[in-house]
């Protein structure tokens, strides 16, 4: 340890080295060789910097160790790229590892996905997962996997892969993600979800959409910040437009409103989401059109109307068990019954929240998908609403882990970043991301190229599915629907494993549905 001595030992040391060099050099330009002047330029600022170092008082490191202080917080800013290009092994790294980061990167680029040697994962560790095949695979004839979204209220039902683009508005991400994010689902037949930011000119590059209504109601609200009947009519009735998603909460942050501060409401974005441009937007933390089951129920209803009959649904990070349970009763005794609802685990998310937020707020995924599943089970409502899985699916084997638990089609945000060549800097909320997909900084989005990024984006998409089919086929599973839980399996200890039936549902159920498969 430096005492007290040695740290202004050390200070004088640096301040004396750096005043004698300059002297030195200084003194042997004059008289000797002028163009020695030029080591000036790096020798003189040293000074400059070491004495404003000792004569500061925000950082102590940078205090007591002059110049070479600087070094620390340097590495430290730093500190992930290294870890992830130098020091992260392939199974290592949040919130995606570098072995399910590669795997996003080799299907979007149709390089070589397969692996070799054997599997890395250690399949004794408390956590591990798998699937049971069948020595009896079956043929799935059907190359594109798809879902028809669309109860019998719904006059326009939708065909939608089981595989689409997640929840991102344009805001988060830049002109020319959104656009070759289109693109891609154009090229490869899948949605692309607007986020809660409204409609641009960049989702209109001929993908299917999936127009998603926040609190802010961006792009169908009047001046106060209120619901817009016509304005929502003249977007929703958009040929691009398929579904309608009603917000009420997402994983990253659930209960918690957002911002739009004033340096990111250009012109542009203020005109699409019908707000005062250069000033701060927050989005309320919940909805203003209503306050009760009912009367959600009744707003979703006239989203369908006023949109000619497409399917209507909601999103939510699961919280209050109780407060679902009222929903689905409510939907039960009334009858208003929306076609679909999305389920966003806590572990979602692919922009900014409050740590405790993400990190301690809201329910994971699979707990959610299956008690959601049982709900509506329970209400006898599965066969007119599906179920849209939300959080962490980037490859066939989260897909069908979450059709076991009862999706019917799933939404990836960050995998679909990833396509585009995300690398997971972990700076989505500065504005600086290096690769153009989360920022609005023209020298950094400007590098994404759509027409390129767009081929990338229908990759990833279509090499998913090829895998899900093949893992379906080889486990017997002739159709999503007969994807079920009881292949699935976790080991809860070294000498225990469980399936996916027993850890998510209760005994009663899984009593029921044997017997119903008996008969």
């Amino acid at each position: 340890m430096f005492n007290k001595q040695r740290i202004l030992s050390f200070r004088t040391i640096v301040v004396i080295t750096l005043l004698v060099l300059n002297i030195i050099i200084a003194n042997a330009a004059w008289y000797k060789n002028p163009e020695l002047f030029w080591f000036l330029i790096f020798t003189f600022p040293l000074l400059v910097v070491a004495l404003y170092d000792i004569i500061q008082t925000k950082h102590a490191v940078i205090r007591n160790y002059p110049v070479i202080g600087h070094f620390r917080y340097f590495f430290e800013s730093i500190g992930p790229e290294l870890r992830q290009y130098f020091f992260e092994s392939d199974l290592a790294g949040k919130p995606f590892n570098r072995r399910q980061r590669s795997i996003v990167y080799q299907r979007a680029k149709n390089e070589k996905q397969t692996v070799a040697f054997g599997m890395q994962a250690n399949p004794s560790a408390p956590g591990f997962e798998w699937v049971a095949h069948s020595i009896y695979p079956v043929t799935i004839q059907e190359k594109d996997l798809r879902v028809m979204i669309g109860n019998s209220q719904c006059s326009q039902p939708y065909s939608a892969s089981i595989y689409n683009i997640g929840a991102m508005s344009y805001g988060s991400l830049s002109k020319t993600a959104i656009a070759a994010l289109n693109q891609g689902a154009k090229l490869g037949g899948f949605a692309h979800n607007t986020g809660e930011g409204g409609i641009s000119e960049h989702h209109l590059c001929g993908g299917d959409l999936i127009w998603q209504i926040g609190t802010g109601y961006f792009g169908c609200r009047n001046a106060d910040g209120r619901f817009d009947a016509a304005a929502f009519k003249k977007n929703a009735t958009r040929t691009a437009v398929k579904m309608i998603e009603l917000k009420l909460s997402q994983g990253a942050k659930p209960g918690h409103g957002g911002i739009l501060p004033a340096s990111k409401n250009t012109e542009e974005i203020a005109a699409i989401r019908l707000v005062e441009p250069g000033t701060t937007v927050h989005s309320p933390t919940r909805h203003a059109e209503f306050n009760s089951p009912v009367s959600m129920l009744e707003f979703l209803i006239k989203l369908r109307f006023l949109s000619g009959g497409k399917p209507v649904g909601f999103k939510l990070c699961i919280g209050d068990k109780d407060e679902f349970d009222a929903l689905c009763r409510a939907i039960a005794m009334t009858g208003l019954t929306p076609d679909f609802i999305t389920v966003d685990g806590a572990e979602g998310g692919t922009g900014a929240a409050p740590l405790e937020f993400t990190d301690n707020i809201g329910m994971p995924l699979y707990d959610a998908l299956s008690f959601v599943k049982q709900t509506v089970d329970k209400y006898g409502l599965s066969r007119d609403i599906k179920l849209i899985a939300a959080g962490k699916i980037i490859t066939g084997f989260d897909m069908l882990k979450a059709m076991a638990l009862g999706a019917s089609a799933c939404y990836s945000a960050r995998g679909m970043m990833m396509s585009l060549g995300c690398i997971q800097a972990l700076i989505c909320d500065s504005g600086n991301c290096p690769v153009g997909v989360a920022t609005q900084n023209p020298a950094l989005y400007k590098g994404l190229h759509p027409a390129a990024k767009k081929v990338r984006v229908a990759s990833f998409h279509s090499k998913t599915i090829d895998a899900t089919r093949e893992m379906m086929e080889a486990c017997g599973f002739s159709n999503i629907a007969s994807v079920v839980p009881s292949k699935f399996f976790r080991r809860i200890n070294e000498k225990e494993t469980e399936s996916f039936e027993k850890i998510y549902f209760s005994q009663q159920q899984v009593v029921e549905k044997k017997v119903l498969l008996a008969i």
